[in-house]
């Protein structure tokens, strides 16, 4: 396929969408855009147009379903003034509702115009546009009274706008039973709204190309908000570029711990696995100081804890982490539960990565992301294309997962270890009547590793780790049996 140059095309005043689109869309065509009533036809539109009146171009909105008045008060509610956009309202037209003109066959070289179609054409005349808006084709639909007049007429306007160097969208509420195949097979592109109502929280909306001639865009379903300001689209992760980066890892300036792992490699992802309180968030915000102290930047997205109740409790451990954020070498990022799409996430990652150049990404939790997302069906394929992605830019990208239980048979709320590089476990065990926690890497792709398990532990000092637990077997069912002479646990623990 020959790709239409970026001097051919209209920019749609949508960054995420022109991305998808590679660039905009290709002028003098007409395009389609579809979805049922509130999912932001109308509002996209307006974009489109107030990106034309942005760069000088002569702009105009053609409506049938909504005033002027209408138009001019969602624009407001935008921010947004129509005052560089010519507006033909025609929703208050008596003569577009005759009997005469609704059973008229519009056809150029033919028969005599309809009043509707006669009026649009006239102020296409008038006004000389380069960008046109028409919205919609469902009123248009039943003036036609029958598809085969309807799809007649639709052809006869894609012709004369082409011939007047127009760049048209058509937009379409669905309001038939079925999709109209005909009319996209007319358009030179359509794209797809649509929303998914939530049991809990806001709901999904997402956009999906689904042609669009001379053009190699991003297929698939793309999440997008509709906002104060517009529509934001966030583009599915791409998979066409990679980035080169040195092999090396990322140490935690802890000896026996950098002893265990090996590090962590920089395109690689690390699972840490473990029951509530174990650790997990303080072990992931080792390697994140230790990233920072070599002026490196992290990315953290935080969903069960709150940034300040995680200042108090690194304070509590002898680590300034407020200093490197106000320093910018780590960035806190808080997530709303119920407030997060998928594609919204990905899109704040790959920002943070593209933009502002972090080297360290950490999820804290995958639970929590699981409790944003309940009704996502494909949350392992979600995070198979983020880890793709993050390992492809040269990322350490650290996943922390929370096991239901606290000892014994443990469960994990879904089985990522065979998408991560490195498997990080955190267990409780007890022994000599206390309880004490464990540290073991069960998996490593990237390089060598100890396959021994240590105990450790956490107080003002940071994080320490003692020798090898070769004397217990069973410390990772919780329940360990001491089979040894010699004293291996971490001296101080015993109290508390």
């Amino acid at each position: 396929m020959t790709e239409i140059k970026e001097s051919e095309r209209l920019s749609t005043g949508i960054g995420g969408l022109d991305y998808i689109l590679r660039g905009g869309l290709p002028k003098n065509r007409m395009y389609l855009i579809e979805g049922n009533p509130g999912t932001g036809k109308t509002t996209l539109g307006l974009q489109f147009l107030l990106d034309g009146v942005e760069k000088g171009e002569t702009c105009l909105y053609v409506t049938l379903s909504e005033s002027k008045e209408e138009l001019e008060a969602a624009a407001w509610s935008h921010g947004w003034q129509l005052d560089g956009i010519e507006i033909h309202d025609l929703t208050e037209s008596g003569e577009s509702l005759t009997d005469d003109s609704r059973y008229t066959v519009f056809h150029p070289s033919e028969v005599e115009l309809d009043e509707t179609t006669r009026a649009i054409l006239a102020e296409v005349e008038r006004v000389k546009p380069v960008r046109v808006v028409f919205d919609s084709l469902s009123e248009m639909r039943m003036l036609a009274a029958d598809l085969l007049r309807f799809r007649r007429q639709i052809l006869a306007l894609k012709q004369y706008f082409i011939g007047r160097q127009c760049t048209v969208m058509m937009l379409d509420d669905r309001t038939s039973d079925m999709p109209d195949r005909q009319l996209e097979s007319i358009a030179h592109g359509v794209i797809s709204l649509d929303y998914a109502a939530s049991e809990y929280g806001k709901q999904r909306h997402t956009l999906r190309v689904v042609k669009m001639r001379g053009v190699n865009f991003q297929s698939g379903s793309h999440d997008f908000n509709i906002e104060t300001g517009g529509i934001v689209v966030f583009p599915r992760l791409s998979s066409d570029k990679k980035s080169v980066f040195p092999a090396r890892s990322l140490l935690s300036d802890v000896e026996n711990l950098d002893r265990l792992v090996g590090g962590l490699n920089y395109g690689t992802s690390t699972i840490m696995l473990g029951p509530a309180g174990v650790g997990k968030s303080t072990l992931a915000m080792m390697y994140v100081i230790a990233a920072a102290r070599r002026g490196e930047r992290s990315a953290v997205y935080l969903f069960d804890e709150s940034i300040a109740t995680l200042f108090v409790r690194t304070a509590a451990l002898g680590i300034d982490l407020e200093h490197f954020v106000n320093e910018g070498l780590i960035v806190l990022r808080q997530i709303q539960l119920a407030e997060l799409t998928p594609g919204e996430l990905s899109h704040m990652i790959s920002d943070e990565v593209e933009k502002n150049g972090a080297r360290i990404v950490v999820i804290d939790s995958v639970n929590g992301y699981l409790m944003a997302t309940p009704q996502e069906r494909f949350v392992t394929m979600q995070f198979h294309e983020l880890l793709g992605y993050l390992n492809r830019n040269g990322i350490v990208s650290i996943l922390v997962v929370g096991q239901y239980g606290l000892v014994g048979a443990m469960q994990t709320p879904i089985d990522m270890s065979y998408l991560a590089d490195t498997v990080i476990v955190l267990r409780y065990f007890e022994a000599k009547g206390a309880v004490r926690q464990a540290i073991s890497v069960l998996k490593k792709r990237s390089s060598k590793h100890e396959r021994t398990i240590r105990e450790y532990s956490i107080d003002s000092g940071g994080l320490h780790l003692g020798e090898p637990l070769s004397e217990f077997q069973g410390v990772l069912t919780g329940v360990p049996v001491y089979q040894g002479g010699g004293e291996l646990l971490i001296k101080g623990r015993d109290a508390k």
